[in-house]
């Protein structure tokens, strides 16, 4: 099924509100909640028997895009990662770009424009001048945040939630895994892998850590596993398009828990959701199968899988809220 087909029949209810990509609920958030305790993620053992835990009683994750940005908080930046812990217990995807003198730090584009009040390549700018920069909402709007070093998001992490790690072109594996390994964050973290090619080299170089790869069907999992990546350390992203419950039986039946993506701006699910005010249809994608809800709409996700009861709670599986 095609992205648009599927969200159609959302965007249909909306006779009166555009199928946009921004959340309402998401412009509402106060920046102030990123200073509330908030959820944990304290994992009892390694990540792979946290995602099992959760399996087994039925419940779905969400996962952040670019950390959860809303209004005046934007992608990619600590605060926005401490505001959407304390809203909701999710998983942190996060982007890593590399400086020219070598630092890692937070940003997804090649350019530093959309996201900072800078310009230029991000690969090509060093250190002191990116620290100095501050970053934009998704609105465009400045804000009083600067870019973080990946080693600091790492340490705060720690104890606290897992980070999905997604490497930009300028991110060398070896130096992020270097620095995942020196903070011995090897079980708090799930690398993103875009091709066999990429899982085999990353499952090489940290064979004890995650790694997310895009899964579409049975033959591309034995493919995975037949070139060294095991099950037990595999997440499958299923794609953007909406649910595929035969897939979803099937990873679920191999032990290997299935993500869907409902991000991806305009034409998302997250949009047509928003627009069409279904928030139920979380819940509906959990109960299709998946484990993971990649969305770039955390709290309405989280909200709605809760209504349902098929979202963590406090207690469950070493999920906590202070």
């Amino acid at each position: 099924m095609k992205v648009f087909q599927y969200v159609a029949g959302l965007c249909a209810a909306a006779t009166l509100v555009g199928c946009g990509g921004d959340t309402p609920s998401a412009g509402a958030e106060s920046a102030g909640s990123r200073n509330s305790p908030g959820w944990t993620l304290a994992l009892d053992g390694d990540l792979n028997s946290f995602f099992d835990c959760l399996d087994a009683t039925g419940l779905a994750l969400v996962s952040a895009h670019r950390g959860g940005p809303a209004a005046g908080l934007p992608e990619n930046a600590l605060e926005t990662l401490q505001a959407t812990l304390a809203a909701v217990p999710a998983v942190m995807e996060i982007d890593i770009a590399q400086s020219a003198d070598g630092i890692l730090f937070l940003m997804h584009d090649d350019r530093l424009d959309r996201t900072t009040d800078g310009e230029g390549l991000a690969a090509e700018a060093r250190w002191n001048e990116i620290r100095n920069l501050r970053l934009k909402d998704n609105a465009g709007r400045a804000t009083a945040f600067a870019p973080p070093k990946f080693s600091g998001v790492l340490a705060w992490a720690k104890s606290r939630t897992v980070l999905k790690v997604d490497f930009k072109r300028s991110a060398r594996y070896e130096d992020v895994i270097d620095e995942i390994y020196r903070q011995d964050a090897e079980d708090r973290v799930v690398l993103i892998a875009y091709s066999m090619a990429s899982a085999q080299k990353l499952h090489a170089l940290a064979p004890d850590m995650m790694i997310s790869l895009s899964v579409g069907s049975q033959s591309e999992l034995n493919r995975a596993v037949a070139a060294g990546v095991p099950e037990n350390r595999l997440l499958a992203f299923t794609g953007t398009e909406g649910p595929r419950p035969r897939l979803l039986a099937l990873l679920d039946r191999r032990a290997v828990e299935g993500i869907v993506g409902t991000l991806g701006g305009g034409d998302s699910i997250d949009a047509a959701i928003a627009a069409s005010g279904a928030e139920e249809r979380y819940a509906a994608i959990a109960a299709d199968g998946a484990d993971i809800i990649a969305t770039d709409r955390p709290r309405a996700a989280h909200d709605a899988l809760l209504r349902a009861g098929r979202a963590p709670t406090d207690g469950v599986c070493g999920v906590s809220k202070q």
